[in-house]
C-alpha cells in the first residue's frame, strides 16, 4: 500500500464533531524519526537507522527531539509534496514581544481605542493579556518544531519610515528585518529544515513599503527562497538548497516577484468554545481541502465584550483548559491528498502541551498499511 493509503482509507465518520470528547482517540503520537523508539533527547537526527515499530509512542518530548524533525522523517516521506505532510504551525508568531507602550492599532474598534486613550494604565495591561498568543520567542518556536510562522506585518503610524513591526492589536518591539534575519540564522544551523513564512495583514504599508519589505526578504534569505510553482517535496528542496516558502497576502506584490507565493488559506473559526471550533473545522473538512498548502487554525477567539467583562483573565487562562479537547481533535487528523485530510495545523501557546509532537506524529499515518 502506498504512502497515501492511510488517508484514502480514512473514515471521517469516526471522528465527526458530535462524537469528539476530551479523551484521545488513537493514543499519543508515535515517534517518526529514524532509529528511535521514543523521543530523541539530544544531538542531530541519525539518517541510517530503521523506523520505530508501529506500537512506539512519544511522551511529551523536549524541544531538542523536534529541532530537526523534517530531516529525520522516514525517507518514504521525503518525496511527498509539503501540502500532503502534517506540519505544525502557530497563530500570531510574534505576540511574545508586544510593546507595553504601543498604541492600539487603528483598525481596532472605536471603543477599544477610546478606552486606551482615556484609561491607558487600566486598559493596556488588559489588552496585552488578551493579545499574547505565544510564550516562546521565534528561535525557540523553530527549535520546538514549528515550521509555519504567522507573521502579521505592519507600519506604525507616525513611526520611522522603514521600521516595520508585527501587529496583533498592538505593535511589537521586534522589527521585521531583525526577525527575518534571526530566522535565516536558525536555518543556516539547520540546513535540512524548511519553513513556511506567511506574511499577512500589512497594516499601514504603502506599495513603496511593500517593495522595501520584498527587498529585505531577498537580501536576508537569498538562495534559500523557493520560487512559486508546484508545491515541492523535501527531497526537491534539499537538492536545490532551498529552505523558505514565503507566502505574501498582497496579490499585486506577488505578481511582480516570482519568489513570493500567494496567501495560504487559513481556516479561522472565530469561536470562543473549543467544541464549537472543532465543529467548524469538521464543516470545513466536509467541503474538501484546498489544492495546495492550507492551515487549520485551532486558536480560540474571545469577543471584546467578554474581554472587558473579565479583566482578570487572559487568552492563556481561557485557552489552556480547552487544549486537551483540541489536542484530541488534532490526533484524530490525517495528512495526505484526500478531501478531508489536513496539512498545516496552527495553534496558540505551542509550548504548553504536546501540540507540536502531536501534529508531527500524524505523518505516521502516511506510512501505515
Amino acid at each position: 500500500m502506498s504512502a497515501y493509503a492511510r488517508c484514502n482509507h480514512y473514515s471521517p465518520e469516526s471522528h465527526a464533531c458530535a462524537h469528539l470528547t476530551g479523551a484521545s482517540r488513537g493514543g499519543e503520537p508515535v515517534a517518526l524519526v529514524e532509529g528511535t523508539e521514543g523521543p530523541r533527547r539530544s544531538g542531530p537526527p541519525t539518517m541510517g537507522g530503521q523506523l520505530s515499530s508501529v506500537g512506539s509512542v512519544y511522551t511529551r518530548p523536549d524541544d531538542s527531539s523536534l529541532e530537526d524533525w523534517m530531516s529525520a522523517l522516514y525517507p518514504e516521506l521525503w518525496d511527498l509534496p509539503l501540502h500532503h505532510l502534517s506540519i505544525p504551525g502557530n497563530h500570531d508568531t510574534m505576540t511574545y514581544c508586544l510593546n507595553r507602550k504601543s498604541p492600539v492599532a487603528p483598525d481596532q474598534s472605536w471603543l477599544l481605542r477610546l478606552l486606551t486613550k482615556l484609561l491607558p494604565c487600566v486598559t493596556r495591561p488588559v489588552v496585552l493579556k488578551w493579545a499574547i498568543t505565544q510564550d516562546l520567542d521565534v528561535t525557540a518556536q523553530l527549535s520546538a518544531g514549528v515550521r509555519y510562522l504567522d507573521l502579521r506585518v505592519a507600519h506604525m503610524r507616525d513611526g520611522t519610515d522603514r521600521n516595520l513591526h508585527f501587529l496583533h492589536v498592538v505593535y511589537t518591539t521586534a522589527l521585521v528585518e531583525d526577525t527575518l534575519t534571526e530566522i535565516a540564522e536558525w536555518l543556516e544551523q539547520h540546513p535540512r529544515e524548511v519553513v513556511i513564512l506567511a506574511c499577512r495583514n500589512f497594516q499601514g504599508l504603502s506599495q513603496t513599503l511593500h517593495e522595501y519589505l520584498v527587498t529585505c526578504i531577498r537580501n536576508i534569505f537569498g538562495d534559500m527562497l523557493c520560487p512559486r510553482g508546484e508545491v515541492p517535496s523535501l527531497r526537491q528542496l534539499w537538492a536545490r538548497g532551498q529552505q523558505v516558502l514565503l507566502s505574501y497576502e498582497d496579490e499585486e506584490t506577488v505578481s511582480r516577484h516570482p519568489e513570493l507565493w500567494p496567501g495560504i488559506p487559513y481556516w479561522w473559526g472565530d469561536k470562543v468554545k473549543p467544541q464549537d471550533l472543532v465543529c467548524y473545522l469538521e464543516r470545513m473538512k466536509s467541503c474538501g481541502r484546498p489544492g495546495g498548502l492550507f492551515v487549520a487554525g485551532t486558536n480560540l477567539t474571545e469577543t471584546l465584550e467578554y474581554v472587558l467583562a473579565h479583566p482578570g483573565q487572559s487568552l492563556r487562562s481561557v485557552t489552556l483548559p480547552g487544549l486537551p479537547f483540541l489536542g484530541a481533535w488534532v490526533r484524530a487528523q490525517c495528512p495526505g491528498p484526500a478531501s478531508r485530510c489536513t496539512n498545516i495545523i496552527a495553534g496558540d501557546f505551542i509550548g504548553a502541551t504536546s501540540f507540536v509532537s502531536d501534529v508531527v506524529g500524524l505523518n505516521r499515518k502516511l506510512l501505515q498499511c
